[in-house]
């Protein structure tokens, strides 16, 4: 299995930003810990921007994945430009936030990705991301 791990603005300041929403681990951190949970059984790369059009060309470049675990960060509940992409490439991904969403402002309670995502895991931290590998892990079994 051949998993692409995206991660969109601001997540590259994970572990100094906003630590009581997003924990005290970094990006690197995360992906370390991705790697040590799959064990072998999913190949992963990792992506990060804080630029819409290089997320959107890293989806339209994801041919040969098996799946997507996305944190587009703010993105989610702006970007119809990475909706459509999303929708183009056709492969299946997971909608992924630190922290609950629907605990925070009301604009951040609008996603313009979940009612196309295979899932979407929310308001566990780091975690949030191992709970979206083990969606995609479970079903190559």
């Amino acid at each position: 299995m051949k998993l692409l791990v995206i991660n969109g603005p601001n997540l590259n300041l994970l572990g100094r930003r906003e630590s009581t929403h997003y924990g005290t681990l970094t990006l690197t951190d995360i992906n370390t810990k991705l790697i040590e949970k799959a064990d072998g059984r999913a190949e992963m790369e990792f992506f990060q921007s804080n630029h819409e059009g290089a997320i959107i060309d890293r989806i339209q470049q994801a041919s040969g994945f098996d799946g997507i675990i996305l944190n587009a960060g703010a993105y989610t509940h702006t970007s119809i430009a990475i909706r459509d992409a999303l929708l183009t490439v056709k492969i299946p991904f997971v909608e992924v936030h630190l922290s609950n969403v629907y605990a925070r402002e009301d604009f951040r309670h609008k996603s313009y990705l979940s009612d196309i995502a295979k899932g979407v895991v929310a308001g566990f931290g780091w975690m949030s991301y191992i709970l979206a590998l083990e969606s995609f892990l479970s079903e190559s079994k």
